[in-house]
């Protein structure tokens, strides 16, 4: 039987990010070409609901589709004042909420996190949401974790995503976990885009350019992405870069959006999972190929950033696991 997901719309929705989910997961199929989810909207009363482009979308189904749903995604919308003044959800939205069974996934687009904050879902948790408004975020609901520079954060059963395509992000993150790599860049090939993205959201956030913008930190980015193997400091980078270490970190942060050392873990994060996924090395041996030098360390972070461990992530995707594993 496919997974349920039903996709709700609410007043202000996003018109593009509406059909995402449906887009994606659509295009997720077996072997046999059976589809692997079954999509449906709905919206609150089964109404008709105004888009934030300023025209009317018709559905089939109310909030009662929730119920039965294995997994929700909470479409983009426009967040209204009294949400953004009070952090506290309309009553006709909690009461669809409360429709939602406790082993449900649930998934935000963009600011649709702020929907799942004031239900109290992302209490003690780590989430993101469009970087613009994560400050808002924060303050307004201090026991959540919020990360601006991700492009999702996967908690387990609940999952926030940052803005526009970060939407396509998160569902094909949950095609990879749910079936695999291999299903998942089929799905993403069928959408025209890419299996996984590099990098997160950082990259998309407005900050000054550096008065001084003249030399670029690109030509030292991609040295140091090929040799992740190696054991590089933010010194070896500065110096690749003809530049001081202060004046490499106020240019690579200016164009980048993060700390060099905080980039280089992510791309090694990025090279590591890459292996797992679709090779049969070792762990000990990952480790070593992205430059975390022991399986000690690629574990530490793997709990840190994913939290699971590389063979558990290697389990979740469906990749070889060689008997030979190093733990």
């Amino acid at each position: 039987m496919a997974h349920r997901i039903a996709v709700l719309a609410l007043e202000g929705v996003l018109a593009m990010d509406l059909g995402i989910a449906a887009r994606v997961f659509d295009a997720a199929c077996d072997p046999a070409g059976t589809p692997l989810y079954s999509v449906t909207t709905c919206s609150l009363g089964g109404r008709p609901v105004r888009t934030h482009e300023g025209f009317r979308i018709v559905v089939d189904h109310d909030e009662s589709l929730l119920e039965s749903a294995d997994t929700v995604v909470i479409a983009t919308q426009e967040p209204e004042r009294h949400l953004l003044a009070t952090g506290e959800l309309p009553p006709e939205v909690a009461a669809a909420f409360a429709r939602i069974g406790p082993r449900t996934r649930v998934v935000s687009l963009c600011t649709s996190a702020f929907l799942l904050a004031a239900a109290g879902l992302l209490d003690g948790m780590r989430a993101t949401t469009h970087w613009a408004l994560c400050d808002a975020f924060a303050r307004l609901f201090p026991r959540i974790e919020v990360d601006p520079d991700v492009l999702f954060v996967d908690n387990g059963r609940v999952l926030t995503s940052a803005g526009g395509a970060a939407g396509i992000d998160v569902c094909l993150h949950l095609i990879r976990r749910d079936h695999g790599a291999a299903v998942a860049g089929a799905a993403a090939r069928r959408c025209v885009v890419a299996p996984w993205r590099e990098g997160g959201q950082a990259q998309f956030i407005e900050h000054p350019v550096p008065k001084d913008a003249g030399r670029s930190t690109s030509a030292t980015r991609q040295w140091a992405l090929d040799r992740l193997a190696e054991p590089l400091t933010l010194e070896d980078m500065a110096r690749h870069a003809h530049m001081s270490v202060r004046t490499f970190t106020r240019r690579f942060r200016g164009e980048v959006g993060t700390s060099p050392l905080r980039w280089l873990l992510q791309c090694r994060l990025n090279q590591a999972r890459r292996l797992l996924e679709s090779t049969e090395l070792t762990v000990a041996r990952v480790a070593t190929a992205s430059g975390f030098g022991d399986p000690v360390a690629l574990r530490k972070h793997f709990a840190a950033h994913l939290g699971l461990s590389p063979l558990a992530y290697r389990r979740a995707h469906n990749a070889p696991d060689p008997t030979a594993v190093s733990r």
